[in-house]
């Protein structure tokens, strides 16, 4: 009378699955949202990390041009070789003007 074939009984079934249905959806909205935002949070935290390495990158190049500048200054680099090296190593014009070097032809 008030069940199914299997003999369970039906008490607003289709209501049963609409409510299920809105929740899982629901839930389904609430997990993208959350995925998305810890994405950002990902996004954030690999940048940082990059803006750190960058920043670590550059001290240690100016703590090693300190080092090499000040050797030179002292006459235990030879500053006739140093010379040659930027000559070598620099290549943009702004570069080799700041260390008095002729442009590159």
């Amino acid at each position: 009378m008030f069940g199914d074939s299997t003999g369970r009984r039906r008490l607003g079934g289709d209501h049963v699955t609409a409510k299920l249905d809105e929740r899982i959806q629901g839930l389904e909205e609430k997990l993208q949202q959350l995925k998305a935002r810890q994405a950002r949070v990902e996004a954030r935290k690999r940048a940082l990390l990059s803006r750190r390495a960058r920043k670590d990158d550059t001290r240690r190049k100016i703590l090693a041009g300190a080092v090499v500048l000040t050797k030179v200054a002292s006459g235990e680099l030879d500053g006739k070789r140093f010379r040659e090296w930027l000559n070598q190593g620099l290549t943009r014009a702004e570069d080799r003007a700041l260390f008095e070097l002729p442009p590159t032809k």
